[in-house]
Parts: C-alpha cells; sequence; structure tokens
C-alpha cells in the first residue's frame, strides 16, 4: 500500500508568496504527494490577549502577541488560487489545514477534496459538525488527545455525515520539536485497533527515523513538517526538515514500502538461485561399500544442497546402499 506522504508548510512560508512558491517547489522535487499550508484568520482563531506556545516564543519575537504573529502569516483567498496554480504547473497536490467554519467553507469552494482537523480542533464540536456536513474524507490529528476526545471526535464526524472508512486518524504529538521518548508510536497501533480507522502519524522530531517507523507499524498518512532553512525567522522552522531530508525521507518511506510486501512467506524469484549453495545434503562421510547400512557413523551433511534433504535422515538411516560410494558423495538411494 501506497503511504500518503504530506510535506507540511505549514506557515513556513513568513507571509512570503515567493518563498511559498519555493516551498512547493522543494515539496514536488522531494517526492512528496501533497504540499499542506494553514487556512486561517486570526481574528477568528484566537483572542488578541493570547500568549504564544512556549516553542513559538522562543522561536519569535516573546513581546509578540500570538494574535500578532499570526496576523503576519495569514494566506489571502487571492494566494491561495496563485498556490493551487503553482502546485498544478509542479505536479503536486495542494492542501491546507483550516481552521474555523469559514476557512473551511474557502477551501471547499477552492476545491480541496479532504480536510484535515489540526490537533486544537479536535474538542471543538461546532467546527467538527461542520467539517463532516461536507462528507469529504477526513485526516484528524490528535495530539494532546485521549482516546475518549479521539472517540466523540469521531461520533462527532459520523452524526455530522462523515463515514468512519472515511476519516483517517493520526498519531500526533504536539511539542516542537518532540522528544523520542513522547513519540509513542505503538499509540497509532492503539488508536487503529480501538476505532478500526485507518492510521497515520504527524510526526515533529528531528529527523526522519521516526516517521519512517511508523509506515512499518502500519501508517496510511504521514505528515512532516519542511523548509528551506531552518534558520529562518518563525516559529516552526526550526523543528522542519530542510529539502534534502525531505527527500531522503520520501525515498527512505518508499523502500520501506516495497520492503513491507504482502505478508506471504514464499521463496522469492531471487533466492532461488542460493538455495543449493547455502543448503546441504546428505553426504557418505565415508567409503560406503554396495550394501552396507546407512547409518549416523557413515553419513554426514555438507553442502551442496542439490541432493537428498538432511531432513531425509530418518528415513535413509538403516537402509542398504545400492552402490559404492566415496567419501563427500552425495547420497542416492
Amino acid at each position: 500500500m501506497r503511504t500518503l506522504i504530506i510535506a507540511e508548510a505549514g506557515v513556513n512560508h513568513n507571509g512570503d508568496l515567493t518563498l511559498a512558491r519555493q516551498l512547493i517547489d522543494a515539496a514536488a522535487e522531494a517526492g512528496a504527494d501533497l504540499v499542506k499550508f494553514q487556512t486561517f484568520n486570526a481574528d477568528r482563531l484566537v483572542t488578541t490577549s493570547a500568549n504564544k506556545a512556549e516553542y513559538q516564543a522562543q522561536a519569535t519575537d516573546p513581546v509578540e502577541t500570538q494574535h500578532a504573529m499570526l496576523r503576519r502569516l495569514e494566506l489571502s483567498r487571492d494566494m491561495h488560487e496563485s498556490l493551487i496554480a503553482h502546485c498544478k504547473n509542479r505536479g503536486i497536490k495542494f492542501f491546507s489545514t483550516g481552521f474555523d467554519p469559514e476557512s473551511i467553507d474557502l477551501l471547499a469552494g477552492l476545491g480541496v477534496d479532504c480536510f484535515k482537523v489540526p490537533s486544537g480542533e479536535i474538542t471543538n464540536l461546532p467546527y467538527l459538525r461542520h467539517v463532516g456536513r461536507y462528507g469529504k474524507p477526513v485526516i484528524l490529528s490528535t495530539g494532546m488527545a485521549t482516546l475518549a476526545e479521539i472517540e466523540a471526535a469521531l461520533a462527532v464526524l459520523e452524526q455530522a455525515g462523515v463515514s468512519r472508512d472515511r476519516v483517517t486518524v493520526l498519531h500526533c504529538h504536539t511539542e516542537y520539536p518532540t522528544a523520542m521518548v513522547d513519540v509513542n508510536l505503538r499509540a497509532m497501533r492503539t488508536i487503529s485497533e480501538t476505532f478500526h480507522v485507518a492510521v497515520g502519524y504527524s510526526d515533529h522530531t528531528l529527523g526522519i527515523e521516526v516517521p519512517i517507523a511508523a509506515v512499518a507499524l502500519g501508517a496510511t498518512v504521514i505528515e512532516k513538517h519542511f523548509t528551506l532553512d531552518r534558520t529562518l525567522p518563525g516559529p516552526d522552522h526550526k523543528a522542519s526538515l530542510e529539502p534534502h531530508e525531505l527527500k531522503a525521507m520520501v525515498a527512505a518511506i518508499r523502500n520501506i514500502e516495497q520492503a513491507l510486501g504482502d505478508g506471504i512467506k514464499r521463496v522469492s524469484p531471487s533466492e532461488v538461485k542460493n538455495k543449493a549453495m547455502a543448503r546441504k545434503s546428505l553426504v557418505a562421510a565415508c567409503d560406503i561399500r554396495t550394501g552396507e547400512i546407512f547409518s549416523d557413523a557413515n553419513l554426514t551433511v555438507k553442502r551442496p544442497g542439490t541432493g537428498l534433504s538432511p531432513m531425509r535422515w530418518d528415513d535413509v538411516v538403516g537402509r542398504k546402499a545400492p552402490h559404492d560410494f566415496a567419501p563427500d558423495e552425495l547420497i542416492e538411494l
């Protein structure tokens, strides 16, 4: 199964349309399936006095309010249209997280065919209902959420019009960056087994090994922040991959998909040729004369595996030799 890889540009465009286009270019060149931005209006998203998250304050002006920061990072409708057009030119699909009902409506009007519910909105009942009424596929992030909160969100989406088989639930941890000890990848399996939904992983760790491991554990969607340069100013750059790292992650995930296979244990065509060299056969341990009884003393097991299988040892012991055998000669019956 092919993993859907979402290159999360997020707000790493810093409000600059040129930088946003360059992010699209980098995601396309890395081989990601989607490049995702964030659609919001600061006035609808946050109060004017709200503080920043700790990681945001460390990466930006600590005196600046969250509202002021987000105001600088808004994307207008015209900017959305420009980015969608650029995505089409680069052969990568545009995607965005809408943070409020009006933003969801904007994205729907622009032709976005799937909605991403961010971790912060998983307890937002009216928002979830609004998303659900469209009946489109939903990707639901679960950072900071309990199983009970995930269950409640799924119930709201279902009641509003999204069947559970159209929801993919992403395990997520919202600290930027996430420490390895906090990742708890096995929780992704718990979500799958508890709610019988497709699962994925939204990653905020440094590096690429955790999303690769998530694919090996069954993730069908991987979301990962990226930037053109981790030293750029802004809240999310520090915990993001640079283009060469994003490309390496995509390549590694595609390799893991092939390596996972179909789960059927079989001899592959490429290893058939190795059986004769690696396996063993029953051979004479010493000179054996015609009519002599095969025994533990005059039989042994050696390569190559072109003769009788050693698994037939008990069938051969006690029989008479049909002709003379020299030492190391393959046993025949």
